[in-house]
């Protein structure tokens, strides 16, 4: 039968040698940037289409718009994800 006693001690050290490699912080798989920009763009365009029964100009107009909107978002969504 496992003793728990003994894996405090265990933790403990791993606790130490984590902090002192850095490594105790938590690293960011991925950033909100790319997903609301895509999404945001694929949202201006469809809203543009819409809107103008496919105008290609206002189309194109409202893909960037979309898509900046979306970058900008994403963007204080990973700010305040980092504090």
């Amino acid at each position: 039968m496992a003793r728990p006693h003994h894996r405090k001690k265990h933790k403990e050290h791993l606790r130490q040698y984590q902090q002192s490699r850095g490594s105790f912080k938590r690293e960011v798989k991925g950033k909100a940037t790319n997903i609301f920009a895509i999404t945001g763009s694929v949202v201006g365009l469809a809203i543009a289409y819409f809107a103008t029964q496919g105008n290609l100009v206002w189309v194109i107009i409202g893909l960037l718009a979309g898509g900046g909107a979306g970058y900008l978002i994403g963007k204080r969504v990973d700010e305040s994800g980092k504090k």
